[in-house]
Parts: C-alpha cells; sequence; structure tokens
C-alpha cells in the first residue's frame, strides 16, 4: 500500500484528493483506537525531541484534567513493563495522568465515553449502550522513552512508546473488542503492515499510512490476554524502529498469563 520510493528513497507525495480521503480514513481508525484504548485523547505525540538529552520536548493533544493514581504494586498497574527493563526509561506524562498511573473502573468508563464526543450522535449513542453493556473494571497506562535518546544528538531512533491495560468484563469480550476493532482497520486498506510480535502471533500492530507520511511515524497494536485489552502506541522520527519498538510490546504479553496475572 505505500507508493513506490523514488530515486532519493522518499515515497513521492500522494494527490492532494487521494491524500484527504486518505486522512479522513485514518482519523476515524485513529480514533477508534482511541475509544478502544480509553485515553484517545491523552496519548502521547512527539513532535521535536531537543538536542539535550536530559531535556526532551513533546507536544500533547488537549484534555480534561483528570486525576488519577500512580499505578500500584499491585492489580492491573502491576501487570505493566517495570521501567529499567531493557533501555526502556520514563516517559513524557499522559498530560495531568502522568508518566505513569491507574484509574478506576468508573474513571475509565467516564474517560471513555469522553473519548466519543467526536463521534456523530448515532454512533456515540450505540458505543455509549456498548459501553454501559460492559463497563471496563480499571484501565492502567504508563509511557516510556527508549534509550536511544541519552546516546543521540539527533531525533533520529528516538521514540516514545505507551502502555496502556483495560480491563473488561470478560476474557470474551475481550478477544471481541480487539478482534473487531482490527478487522475492521484492516479492511480500510490504508494502513501499512506493522511488525510481527515475538511469540505472539495474535497481536495486531499497523503502521501510518505512508500517504501521511510526515516527520512523525506511528505505530499501534492491539492484543488480548485473559479479560485484559493491550493496546501499545508508538511515536518516533520516520522511519520509526518497528523491531525496537515491538519489544516493549513483546515484553508487555510476556509478563501478563492468559488468566490475566503476571508471571
Amino acid at each position: 500500500m505505500s507508493a513506490p520510493a523514488g530515486d532519493d528513497g522518499c515515497a513521492p507525495p500522494a494527490p492532494p484528493r487521494r491524500r484527504r480521503r486518505v486522512a479522513r480514513v485514518v482519523g476515524g481508525a485513529v480514533l477508534a483506537c482511541a475509544v478502544l484504548a480509553g485515553v484517545g485523547a491523552t496519548v502521547v505525540t512527539v513532535r521535536d525531541a531537543d538536542r539535550d538529552p536530559g531535556k526532551p520536548s513533546f507536544e500533547f493533544q488537549d484534555s480534561k484534567p483528570v486525576e488519577a493514581a500512580p499505578a500500584s504494586a499491585k492489580g492491573l498497574g502491576a501487570l505493566l513493563v517495570p521501567y529499567g527493563t531493557g533501555d526502556w526509561s520514563r516517559g513524557p506524562d499522559f498530560q495531568s495522568f502522568g508518566s505513569d498511573a491507574e484509574l478506576s473502573g468508573a474513571r475509565a468508563q467516564a474517560l471513555r465515553k469522553e473519548e466519543l464526543s467526536a463521534l456523530p450522535r448515532t454512533e456515540r449513542r450505540q458505543l455509549e449502550k456498548q459501553y454501559d453493556e460492559h463497563p471496563v473494571k480499571g484501565m492502567a497506562m504508563r509511557s516510556y522513552l527508549s534509550g536511544e535518546l541519552a546516546s543521540r544528538s539527533e531525533n533520529k531512533g528516538v521514540y516514545t512508546a505507551s502502555l496502556i491495560l483495560t480491563r473488561v468484563d470478560s476474557r470474551a469480550q475481550a478477544r471481541e473488542q480487539m478482534t473487531a476493532l482490527t478487522r475492521a482497520i484492516d479492511a480500510l486498506r490504508v494502513f501499512r503492515a506493522g511488525p510481527a510480535v515475538k511469540r505472539h502471533k495474535d497481536a495486531k500492530c499497523f503502521l501510518q499510512p505512508a500517504e501521511l507520511r510526515e516527520d512523525i511515524d506511528r505505530l499501534w497494536c492491539f492484543a488480548a490476554r485473559g479479560d485484559i485489552i493491550v493496546t501499545a502506541v508508538m511515536n518516533g522520527v520516520w522511519p520509526l524502529d518497528t523491531k525496537g519498538a515491538a519489544t516493549l510490546l513483546t515484553a508487555q504479553l510476556d509478563r501478563i498469563a492468559e488468566p490475566g496475572e503476571a508471571v
């Protein structure tokens, strides 16, 4: 689905009409990703990283302040990959959430509904009904920064990642929601295929369409383990180090046993 590369190895710009169509499709798909994750407005988007490795600068989407407790050593937060695993360190804040947070079921449910405000009324009401029938039990999120930042003076090779664990009411519901979303994204036929996730063939990853090429590349990955939906979002300078980014998701899925407990 990527446009043919030119002599300089860069894909030529898509025609304006094609680009507008792709942008609309991608916008809808990204919103769907955000709705599933429940924290779409808070997911980090890397714009620029300062050359000073001690002071990275990031841009965030606007969002209402939401109180959240730091991820605990027990419960859903305990399942998240700890900082210091591999070369991953603490990443930028999820706005008022901080970089490491856990939400109660009620707070996570309210946030999921807030994320639906941009949808047309019919679709919004349908999803609100679905959410009421299958409320989330809790959510934990953690942002990471690749270890490359400390060793490079340029943005190339620098990326952030966000892991979001959403606990729903059953294993079947987690699988159903994850499968429905990934099939819908596949059907759009605009996303590039993402990397395979080692040891976890059921995980699905998607890369930003080549037609929307910007300075920043993005990767979305989804998986279900027990009653938990695992969402990973990676952002970095184009082209993203997809293999490196996928290692974090591998580590996360390795930590969760099928019943939804850390291993």
